[in-house]
């Protein structure tokens, strides 16, 4: 009998073990089925609808994980409820506003919007490090708001698959309490700096490019906001994006880390230490400066109505290339076309894309001289590779067919002036084109 009992207690031992992990399996079960049931939020955005009365109260899993920072004797508990009862929009799901985006859960701030139009490409993983290879071709708004709640199911992410415009950027922005600055253009810097100015919030500025960094605070406490600083947009051939310029993953990951440090102390503190500052970051020699920036203006400061930014800034609001058409017909040929011209070899091949991509892949045959030798006749003069040139034909060409277009109409210009007898053409879609319709196999970055 005595064994028996004891045989009893051991088997209802295990079945608690058993039914304990059950249950742990089956919470995991349920974030897992939460984490693919993420979709994009609906708009209009209409948050200040929902009964939003702050929480006073800190939940045992919040103590659990917050506790290292709650114990900050300059944080504590009544910071962290701060950062639980914050809405915070990220917008821009790219290098700085993953790190921005997954340190603002990682902190607790209770609602997170995240914004952008775009999916994932492969070649935004070195440094959009909270996407992944199984998400190529997934919202990366969705793909981001995964992320974070692999990372704290507990909070709500709010993914807005759409491009902030005039008509759109106001109703989503009044919902949120401070605007992170995630994006690669300048369009979208005008909009949300206007848009935030007009809802009165602060808005957290980003940039990264290269191997360099800048970072401050628009519209907060009196500071100054963008159009204090520039007034008017620069043209759009002085812009360079990460596409073009190249980026080190790391840079945009030490900014938006701090993007998200700064949106943390405005919340908890009230206080920025970079409104009306900026912030330089040099990764390439590890350096960090501060300089002051000119006080807010009458006119900066005021603005009552949201215009059309893609005609202000002359260029689109967002950070893909925009094909242009600078030349007739008869100047350009097709890639298909270029293949059956290559093997006669009686024309030159210029490759116009930088030194550092030729070096990545180049078609066989060509030769490099990047666009920037095309800016004026005694640049175009040195290129003795043109001029030496036996073949009567040069044909231009760039990644996507918008460089060559340029360079073809500068050196067709030059020849015009020079009395120089050349055909000059360029290839429509650039080596873009040539991937897609010729080589398969030829690389695409």
């Amino acid at each position: 009998m005595e064994a028996l009992e004891q045989e009893l207690r051991y088997m209802k031992k295990l079945l608690a073990e058993k039914d304990s992990i059950i249950e742990a399996l089956t919470e995991k079960l349920k974030i897992y089925e939460a984490i693919e049931k993420v979709e994009p939020a609906k708009l209009p955005l209409e948050l200040q609808n929902d009964n939003r009365k702050d929480e006073e109260k800190l939940t045992n899993d919040e103590i659990g994980r917050f506790s290292r920072q709650i114990i900050l004797p300059d944080f504590r508990v009544k910071s962290q409820l701060k950062l639980k009862n914050s809405r915070v929009l990220v917008v821009g799901c790219g290098g700085l506003g993953c790190p921005s985006a997954v340190f603002l859960a990682g902190a607790g701030v209770g609602t997170i919007g995240l914004v952008d139009f775009d999916t994932v490409d492969v070649s935004n993983l070195h440094r959009q490090i909270m996407h992944t290879t199984a998400r190529v071709n997934e919202l990366k708004c969705v793909s981001l708001a995964k992320s974070l709640k692999a990372l704290n199911h507990n909070l709500k992410y709010i993914p807005i698959h759409t491009a902030l415009n005039s008509e759109n950027a106001l109703n989503i922005i009044k919902n949120f309490d401070v605007v992170l600055d995630c994006t690669d253009n300048v369009a979208t810097r005008y909009l949300l700096n206007d848009a935030c100015v007009m809802t009165g919030k602060p808005l957290v500025s980003g940039s990264a490019l290269r191997w360099e960094g800048q970072l401050t605070v628009y519209n907060f406490q009196g500071g100054p906001t963008y159009r204090c600083l520039y007034p008017n947009p620069p043209p759009p051939e002085a812009v360079t994006n990460c596409s073009d310029g190249g980026v080190l993953g790391a840079i945009p990951g030490v900014i938006g880390v701090m993007q998200a440090l700064e949106a943390i102390k405005i919340i908890a503190h009230g206080a920025s230490s970079l409104s009306g500052k900026l912030l330089l970051f040099d990764g390439l020699e590890s350096r960090f400066r501060t300089v002051k920036l000119r006080p807010r203006t009458e006119e900066g400061g005021q603005i009552n109505k949201l215009i059309d930014y893609v005609q202000f800034c002359g260029s689109g609001a967002t950070d893909k290339d925009e094909g242009i058409n600078i030349l007739n017909k008869e100047q350009r040929i097709s890639a298909v076309q270029l293949r059956d011209k290559l093997p006669a070899g009686d024309f030159l091949l210029v490759d116009v894309r930088m030194d550092t991509e030729f070096e990545i892949v180049a078609l066989p045959g060509s030769i490099n001289i990047p666009i920037d030798h095309f800016q004026s006749d005694e640049q175009i003069e040195k290129q003795s590779q043109l001029s030496s040139s036996s073949n009567q034909d040069i044909v231009f060409i760039c990644r996507r067919g918008n460089d060559s277009q340029r360079a073809c109409a500068a050196f067709s210009q030059y020849c015009h002036r020079k009395g120089l007898k050349f055909g000059v053409k360029d290839v429509i879609g650039g080596l873009h084109a040539w991937a897609r319709h010729v080589d398969k196999e030829f690389p695409v970055y």
